[in-house]
């Protein structure tokens, strides 16, 4: 079974990025590329259907398996990064991250008007940084499809914050 198979892959390393946090590591996935692909060909599967006009991946670990899926899908791939890595015009919005606050940004022509944006990042925890995400896209002219996450920590009620920009929210895993 797949879950089982990435719950065994991901560590728990306590008090990352500070103190009285369980961050949840995912780097142990790409050491299996079976299970990297398995994971792509399970995305995929889900979403082959669910007319996807792009796959928009949040910087750094939402690229892992975000550009893989568009690829897969056959639609662009979107990178949302922080605040000073692209290089051409960009929008960008702020939010609160359970650890802190941060910046990210899109490039101003990297969705059009009424395309349909799955967003994709590897762990929904307070939803912040997946708001930020539906609010670039949504300032752009786009729509969100969905969330995607590959790690969903529940007890956080991530689902909540996002819920409004889509009920089509999705984890491969959750604790």
């Amino acid at each position: 079974m797949l879950e089982k198979r990435i719950k065994s892959a991901i560590r728990d390393v306590v008090d990352f990025p500070k103190k009285g946090i369980v961050f949840k590591d995912i780097t142990p996935i790409m050491k299996d590329p079976v299970l990297s692909n398995d994971i792509v060909d399970d995305l995929h599967n889900s979403y082959a259907t669910q007319n996807i006009d792009a796959v928009a991946g949040i910087e750094s670990r939402g690229f892992l398996f975000g550009y893989p899926l568009a690829m897969k899908l056959g639609v662009p791939f979107i990178m949302i990064r922080k605040k000073g890595k692209l290089p051409y015009d960009k929008i960008s919005h702020s939010y609160d991250l359970e650890y802190g606050s941060a910046e990210i940004e899109m490039h101003i022509d990297a969705v059009s008007e009424g395309q349909r944006v799955l967003i994709h990042d590897d762990l929904l925890a307070t939803g912040g940084s997946a708001s930020a995400a539906a609010n670039l896209i949504e300032k752009c002219g786009g729509k969100v499809a969905g969330f995607n996450f590959l790690v969903s920590l529940d007890f956080l009620n991530g689902k909540e914050k996002i819920k409004g920009f889509s009920d089509n929210i999705d984890a491969v895993i959750n604790y």
